[in-house]
């Protein structure tokens, strides 16, 4: 998906919020479904995984190519300086 067509997706999902056609947690949903497919197809061998534990890097969400990036990812994002448990989310 290239930036223009999630850019469509989103105004669409809006649109539809907007005429009462869908409910806001049905609008969050469609949102972070188009965003987390623009963000794992802008660069083959993506995926998205999510932070857990305590602190400030709990539910982060990011991508990468392999788990080990994804903790480093997570590390910088949150200022943790430990080690982060990640886990791959499912597409």
């Amino acid at each position: 998906m290239d930036r223009i067509a999630a850019l469509r997706n989103v105004e669409d999902a809006l649109a539809e919020y907007e005429q009462g056609e869908t409910d806001l947690e049905s609008l969050e949903r469609e949102v972070v479904g188009v965003v987390r497919t623009y963000a794992t197809e802008f660069d083959g061998g993506l995926a998205p995984y999510r932070a857990q534990g305590d602190g400030p890097a709990d539910g982060l969400v990011v991508v990468a190519e392999s788990r080990r990036e994804a903790r480093e990812r997570v590390r910088d994002l949150s200022g943790v300086d430990r080690e982060v448990a990640v886990e791959q989310l499912d597409e």
